[in-house]
């Protein structure tokens, strides 16, 4: 559990950190299961912070989640044994989780036409944390099985029929 305190300069630190790169955000700070952070980004740019296929999105997320963990750390009060590992999501106007929701329904509408026809299909290319989304909608299913394929940022998933 992480304490009032510290959600408050988790919140403060991130908005510090979008006011030094000239962005007025509304920021909220929810705290999920296992020490997980939720930090729900407004904004009226998010195209710019979001970045093509949300790149500048998860780079934002890896650069502030450093920040904020050594803010945290090194402060007089620090964190409590229990609170050292927690783990920080980002999200600029809900776009990951539309992504998630979009990604989630095309794979069961891909894995509908996959057990209807007996025929694997390919999804478009797609980043690890795409990936395994798809992987995990996926395997909730019995009639059809997921697998990655390719290289590098060729890597997709194919969908087959379970034998």
């Amino acid at each position: 559990m992480i304490e009032e305190i510290n959600k408050d300069k988790i919140k403060k630190t991130a908005k510090n950190f979008f006011e030094k790169m000239g962005f007025d955000v509304d920021i909220s700070i929810t705290e999920k299961e296992n020490n997980m952070v939720f930090i729900d980004i407004k904004t009226d740019e998010p195209k710019i912070l979001i970045g093509q296929k949300g790149q500048v999105l998860f780079d934002i997320q890896h650069v502030l989640k450093l920040i904020i963990k050594r803010n945290i750390l090194n402060s007089p009060l620090g964190l409590e044994e229990t609170e050292k590992e927690f783990f920080i999501d980002i999200d600029i106007n809900n776009y990951k989780k539309k992504k998630i929701e979009y990604l989630k329904e095309t794979a069961n509408y891909i894995a509908d036409e996959v057990a209807l026809h007996k025929k694997e299909k390919e999804m478009e290319p797609m980043s690890s944390y795409e990936r395994r989304i798809v992987h995990t909608e996926i395997s909730k299913r019995g009639d059809v099985i997921t697998e990655s394929i390719g290289e590098g940022e060729n890597r997709r998933v194919v969908i087959k029929p379970k034998n």
